[in-house]
């Protein structure tokens, strides 16, 4: 029961990181496009009724504040690295999933190259965003080492833990 959870958690996060790359992929394009002023225009519109409703509402004042402290030389760093990072993301998502077991230490080094990045960014700037995000990539860095050292694909994976959630057959 315990190495099916495992799975589903890898699976699921292995979906999560690359819908995140896509997102990433967008967003950095985006910055590519937009200047700080029409991202801090586009932010205020985006929360300004949430904030008439609530002014301290967590995710509206994060949005407005993250938006007010870009500029023009952060915006083009920001860009590049969701660039970087989410063309990285979905590269080894599309990997695993076309199905070579070869991706798997090139996704852990990938994915632990960035990790490197986001803990010195936790000492230097520290975030509650970053901090989560470093906890997920550490678990899922985690769970493809567990993966590749079980010696499976991720499609066989994926099999399995669908026939286990969906048909829950008597023996896991």
């Amino acid at each position: 029961m315990r190495e099916r959870i495992l799975d589903l958690v890898f699976l699921v996060g292995v979906v999560f990181k690359g819908l995140d790359g896509l997102v990433e992929v967008i967003g950095g394009t985006l910055l590519l496009f937009v200047t700080p002023a029409q991202l801090l225009g586009a932010a205020n519109a985006a929360t300004a009724e949430e904030l008439s409703e609530d002014p301290h509402d967590l995710i509206a004042n994060l949005i407005i504040h993250g938006a007010s402290r870009l500029h023009a030389g952060g915006e083009l760093f920001i860009a590049a690295y969701l660039l970087m990072h989410g063309v990285v993301k979905v590269a080894i998502v599309v990997a695993l999933l076309i199905g070579t077991r070869r991706v798997y230490p090139w996704a852990m080094a990938a994915l632990g190259a960035f990790l490197v990045f986001q803990v010195y960014e936790l000492f230097t700037h520290p975030s509650l965003g970053v901090a989560v995000l470093t906890v997920f990539d550490a678990v899922i860095i985690w769970l493809t080492w567990r993966e590749w050292r079980r010696n499976r694909e991720l499609r066989n994976t994926w099999r399995g833990t669908l026939d286990w959630v969906f048909r829950r057959p008597a023996q896991s």
